[in-house]
């Protein structure tokens, strides 16, 4: 595993301040550790999915009001506000009742009732992490199995080209050690 440093995270998602990258290496370093999200592939595919998900760490609430997903049962969404209340926020962008409630009882914080939680820098990390534990996405990256894991994290291919753009670039700044 590397050390993740804050001049890193600037190179690797292009940023032009290192407030931002200040903020989440501490914690990046901390969680992927606790989650199993070392080694070279897993950490770059990891980090490409979270610049992507996040806006390159811009971003832990999702832009859209979130009422696109009104109804969507298949994201548990059955209660009228469910899908504004419940719209993607953290590195990865946690969505919808049923995964809120997931999230809940993994990270022991009441989401359900207090959904901006997520906002939270270290639940922003957190939430990002136990989700790609929970989702079996350390294996994939250990297979290369990229697209995969977007369909998993996105449920589609949407933002592929960036995601890979950020996954080579990881690949190619990655230390060696």
């Amino acid at each position: 595993m590397i050390n993740l440093t804050a001049d890193f995270l600037k190179e690797l998602y292009e940023l032009k301040s290192i407030t931002l990258p200040e903020m989440y290496a501490p914690l990046l370093n901390s969680m992927m550790f606790q989650y199993g999200i070392f080694e070279k592939l897993r950490e770059c595919a990891f980090l490409a999915q979270i610049g992507h998900e996040s806006g390159r760490l811009r971003y832990v609430e999702e832009l859209a009001s979130g009422e696109d997903y009104e109804g969507r049962k298949d994201l548990g969404n059955v209660n009228p506000g469910d899908g504004i209340k419940y719209k993607g926020r953290g590195l990865i962008q946690i969505t919808g009742r049923v995964n809120y409630e997931k999230a809940q009882m993994a990270l022991g914080v009441p989401l359900l009732l207090e959904p901006e939680r997520l906002l939270q820098p270290y639940f922003a990390v957190k939430s990002a992490c136990w989700w790609w534990q929970e989702h079996g996405l350390n294996e994939l990256a250990d297979k290369g199995e990229f697209e995969k894991i977007t369909k998993r994290i996105n449920g589609g291919l949407n933002g592929q080209e960036d995601r890979l753009y950020l996954y080579k670039r990881a690949l190619k700044l990655y230390p060696e050690l």
